[in-house]
C-alpha cells in the first residue's frame, strides 16, 4: 500500500468550498487580504470551475431586489417561511443582492434585456439569464482574486480542529486528497465554511429511479452541517428546510419555468 505524505498548508484565513458561495467570499476576502497584507486560501473538494450546486448552471436568478424594497422582500420571505425567519439574515441579504448580481454581470454573465434595456423579470423577483456558464464566471473570478497558488481542488475536508489552548476557537482543518495519498493540514487565523447543503435526508414517496432524484446535487453531503456542528459553532435558521416538489418527469422548485 502506497504511504499517504503530509502537506501542511498555513494561511490567514481559509475558505472551505469552491461552489457559488465560497468563490464569491473568496473575490471579497482576497480584495480585503491584499489591503491589510493577509493571505486567503480555498479549498474545495471538486473542480472549482464546475463544483457545487450551481455547476451545471441555472437560467435564472432567484431573487434581484429591483426596485423593491428590502421591508418588502422580507415580507414576502416571512409569508413564505410562515414566520420562521431571521429577519436581520433577510434584510442583510436583501442590502446586498443588487451589488452581487451587477458584479456577476461585470463578470460577463449575460443576462436577459428587454428593448428598453433593463433586465428581464419572471415574477416579481427572478431575472432571467443564459447561465450554463454561470458557476465558470465566477469561479474564474475567485481564481484571479486569489491566484492559482491559493486554491486548492480535490482535497475533501473531514473535521475543523480546535485551538489547543482555547476551545472555543477553530485554528485548523485536516483532509485528504481524492486524487493521490496526501493527507492535507490547514493551519489559519479563521475560517470560513461554504461546503453546501445536505441532500437526501429524507427518504421520499417516490420508487425505482425517482427514489434517489434530488433537486440539489448527490455530493452534497452535509458537510457544512457537520463541521460547525462538531467544530461547537451555533446554528442558526436549521428549522429552515427546502423541499422540493417532485412529480412525474420533472421535480424542483417552482420558479422561473414551472
Amino acid at each position: 500500500m502506497e504511504e499517504f505524505k503530509t502537506v501542511e498548508v498555513t494561511t490567514d484565513f481559509l475558505i472551505i468550498g469552491g461552489g457559488m458561495g465560497g468563490t464569491g467570499a473568496a473575490v471579497e476576502a482576497a480584495h480585503w487580504g491584499k489591503e491589510n497584507n493577509l493571505k486567503v486560501t480555498l479549498v474545495d473538494k471538486a473542480a472549482t470551475e464546475r463544483s457545487g450546486a450551481v455547476g451545471m448552471g441555472l437560467s435564472a436568478i432567484n431573487q434581484y431586489q429591483g426596485e423593491n424594497s428590502s421591508p418588502d422582500y422580507l415580507s414576502y420571505v416571512r409569508q413564505d417561511l410562515m414566520g420562521c425567519c431571521r429577519d436581520d439574515l433577510v434584510m442583510d441579504i436583501s442590502r446586498h443582492v443588487n451589488g452581487s448580481v451587477h458584479m456577476f454581470e461585470s463578470y460577463g454573465l449575460p443576462i436577459w434585456l428587454d428593448a428598453d434595456g433593463k433586465y428581464v423579470h419572471e415574477g416579481r423577483w427572478q431575472l432571467m439569464i443564459n447561465g450554463e456558464s454561470y458557476k465558470a464566471i465566477v469561479a474564474e473570478a475567485a481564481k484571479n482574486a486569489l491566484g492559482m497558488d491559493n486554491m486548492i481542488e480535490r482535497v475533501f475536508i473531514l473535521r475543523l480542529l480546535l485551538d489547543k489552548n482555547d476551545k472555543k476557537k477553530v485554528a485548523g482543518a485536516i483532509g485528504f486528497s481524492v486524487r493521490g495519498p496526501e493527507i492535507y493540514v490547514f493551519k489559519f487565523k479563521a475560517c470560513l465554511v461554504c461546503a453546501g447543503g445536505a441532500v437526501h435526508v429524507f427518504k421520499p414517496r417516490s420508487t425505482g429511479e425517482g427514489l434517489g432524484r434530488a433537486w440539489y446535487p448527490p455530493w452534497n453531503a452535509g458537510s457544512s452541517s457537520y463541521l460547525t456542528t462538531t467544530a461547537g459553532a451555533e446554528m442558526s435558521s436549521q428549522e429552515v428546510v427546502f423541499i422540493p416538489g417532485r412529480y412525474k418527469d420533472g421535480y424542483g422548485p417552482v420558479g422561473a419555468w414551472f
